[in-house]
């Protein structure tokens, strides 16, 4: 695997863990120009995987950017080595989570974002693991800050988690509980979750107990849509239901833009 760019972590004030995240892979908007969403692989997956499907999507005016994960050891496989966004050892909105791992991924997120266009709209979506992280980057929105109090710089106008779960759901609920500017930040942030029923590596139950954790935080403009069936994988219906959320959550403008 080719690496790219090194990340010094989550900017702990202590040592912090060195990342390096692999080859990003980006899809140029077919129409004008009008908004910026970096997309995140799922555990041991990679960017190039993604960005094949998201070029085939029927909408116009988004420049998708597609990063690789660091390869690191993983708890969950027993320690061996993958493609990951952190440290996992449970799949569980309340299981124990990798909080330097999640604010390095989480930067790396706001880094890719930070040189597009003041006029372009930006947001962050993923699959699986790579949903968490994007629900953790919307906490960290909302909150203005990382798990380890640095500043978060983004404004974020979408996040999307496919088959995914919010990372240590409880110590997030108690920090929004006590920022005062969060619950305004979160209710005007659009989050769109999709879950299978039939999902049986991250579990039904963990993506609508996610959604129910997120709307209690305050995040009001939330939609959680649900499939009968399906498993750990996406269908038609679950893509033109993101096409035609992101499309309203955006404001796009159509193919002849």
């Amino acid at each position: 695997m080719s690496f790219g760019a090194s990340s010094k972590g989550s900017g702990s004030r202590n040592a912090p863990r060195s990342f390096e995240f692999g080859r990003t892979h980006v899809v140029r908007p077919k129409g004008r120009h009008q908004a910026t969403i970096v997309w995140l692989h799922g555990l041991g997956d990679k960017g190039s995987s993604w960005s094949q499907l998201l070029e085939t999507l029927p909408i116009y005016n988004i420049k998708w950017i597609c990063p690789t994960a660091p390869t690191r050891p993983v708890q969950i496989f027993g320690g061996f080595p993958c493609t990951a966004w952190f440290d996992v050892g449970e799949i569980s909105e309340d299981g124990p989570d990798d909080l330097e791992g999640l604010d390095a991924s989480a930067a790396h997120v706001a880094n890719l974002l930070s040189t597009e266009p003041s006029d372009i709209k930006l947001g962050v979506g993923g699959f699986s693991m790579g949903a968490a992280t994007a629900l953790y980057s919307a906490t960290c929105r909302a909150l203005g800050k990382y798990g380890n109090g640095n500043v978060y710089p983004l404004d974020l106008s979408a996040v999307v988690g496919l088959s995914g779960w919010l990372p240590c759901s409880r110590i997030l609920k108690s920090k929004m509980s006590a920022a005062q500017e969060a619950a305004s930040r979160a209710a005007s942030l659009p989050i769109l979750l999709c879950h299978g029923k039939g999902d049986d590596v991250v579990a039904y139950k963990h993506g609508e107990k996610s959604a129910q954790a997120l709307t209690a935080m305050g995040f009001a403009n939330l939609t959680f849509r649900t499939y009968d069936g399906l498993g750990h994988y996406m269908i038609p219906e679950e893509i033109n239901d993101l096409c035609n959320w992101l499309t309203a959550a955006l404001s796009l403008e159509g193919p002849s833009s």
